[in-house]
């Protein structure tokens, strides 16, 4: 039942259109605009930036004040006390586990970590050149044709059975991605470990030369994989969702997401960072980027500073920027010119008064772009280990869209075009 109720007057319309407005647990009020559309009117929004598309339990977002909570717990907290999976598991139901039920969802997930054999077969398809978040697309739709015993959309277990099957698997294919591009055999997945430290040797090891997973990086990565897990209705995840609607296999739609994704706006903006510290060079150019970066009429933007939702600070940053500074100091690698770059420049933004007025702050992706880069992990994975991260906040907004009444995506638009006219005689 609506809270309250908004009036809307338009030019040649008798009465006033009555809208119910809804009050939320968090945030902002937001106006039902359904009964529009009984009067011939649709609301304009380009970007649905004003507009709330969905009813969601999962993520809260408040930019203004850097807050963003995991069904109600804050993400620094979740990043100091949980572990990936148990975020997983927080997102999927609403609740943490008890530590029963965390046991059974990391065994259920850890022995489900491989994917079919056939499966190897679909990489040799592409060219060894291949963008890896090209072949992601590919094999991630391709799983469908696999998993095709739980495809039913209205079978609750048939949708819990393929969240655990999605989680589970792709880091399996997020490393057989990355074989596949340097060349090397694919290395199977270990149940005696961590959900990170086993995508670590995954992508590390070798047939010849066992990878030793270090602790330090492996809680580095469930770290990025926990910060990057949701983030409410972004472009990718309303992807999903919109996918979702039609009735498509989840397969499909987390592969929908994928691409989204992909878009250097949405998940390539870790990767921006590496491309532009390699533009800079030097530190000796520093200065010259910083003022390039103050002058409105040049088009150059330093990458990893600030953010479009966060209008204050990234709360996610404060914790990358702990585990940054931990994984530098466990390889010793201050000295690599490009981390040298880093660092000046996150020094420049938290004491130059252009950019403290400005709140352009170094956020999550900047951060995890340097540790990434550090680990040893070449750029173009950084999207594909975002797809990984995001694959638990993809599949549990697009369980939620089916666990409650829906309908079909149809956005609206606004048709400026040629009005009706007949097709000239010949």
């Amino acid at each position: 039942m609506a809270d309250k109720k908004a009036r809307l007057t338009v030019d040649g319309l008798e009465d006033a259109i009555e809208l119910p407005v809804y009050s939320g647990t968090e945030g902002p009020d937001v106006i039902d605009v359904r009964p529009l559309t009984g009067q011939g009117l649709f609301t304009y929004d380009p970007g649905f930036v004003s507009t709330a598309a969905c009813e969601s339990k999962l993520t809260y977002i408040d930019g203004a004040n850097g807050i963003l909570l995991h069904a109600g717990y804050p993400i620094e907290q979740l990043a100091q006390h949980s572990d990936y999976l148990e975020v997983c598991y927080l997102l999927l139901n609403g609740e943490l586990p008890t530590p029963e039920q965390k046991e059974q969802f990391v065994n259920t997930v850890t022995n489900h970590t491989m994917v079919h054999e056939q499966m190897s077969h679909f990489f040799n398809g592409f060219r060894r050149d291949a963008h890896p978040m090209a072949i992601m697309c590919g094999v991630v739709g391709a799983l469908s044709a696999f998993y095709h015993d739980s495809l039913d959309i209205n079978d609750p277990h048939h949708r819990e059975v393929c969240a655990y099957r999605l989680i589970a698997k792709m880091p399996t294919l997020a490393a057989m991605c990355y074989k596949y591009s340097i060349g090397q055999p694919f290395i199977f997945p270990r149940n005696e470990m961590s959900y990170a430290e086993n995508f670590l040797h995954m992508m590390f090891s070798t047939p010849c030369g066992e990878y030793k997973v270090s602790p330090t990086l492996a809680k580095a990565m469930d770290k990025i994989f926990i910060l990057h897990a949701d983030h409410e209705q972004n472009a990718s995840t309303s992807t999903v969702r919109l996918a979702g609607s039609s009735g498509a296999n989840p397969f499909a739609c987390i592969a929908a997401g994928i691409a989204a994704l992909w878009g250097p706006a949405h998940g390539g903006a870790n990767e921006a960072v590496l491309v532009m510290l390699n533009e800079i060079g030097d530190e000796s150019r520093i200065p010259e980027f910083i003022e390039r970066a103050k002058d409105p009429n040049d088009p150059f933007r330093l990458m990893g500073f600030g953010h479009r939702v966060y209008r204050n600070f990234d709360p996610r940053a404060k914790v990358m920027k702990q585990t940054c500074d931990e994984v530098l100091a466990e390889l010793g690698i201050e000295n690599d010119p490009l981390l040298k770059i880093a660092k000046r420049l996150e020094q420049i933004a938290l004491e130059d008064d252009y950019f403290v007025q400005r709140k352009l702050y170094p956020n999550v992706d900047f951060y995890s772009g340097i540790i990434l880069k550090a680990i040893g992990i070449p750029t173009n994975m950084f999207t594909v280990i975002f797809a990984l991260s995001r694959t638990i906040g993809w599949i549990s907004h697009w369980n939620e869209f089916h666990s409650s009444p829906n309908k079909i995506g149809r956005p609206r638009q606004l048709y400026t075009g040629p009005k009706k006219r007949d097709y000239p005689a010949k």
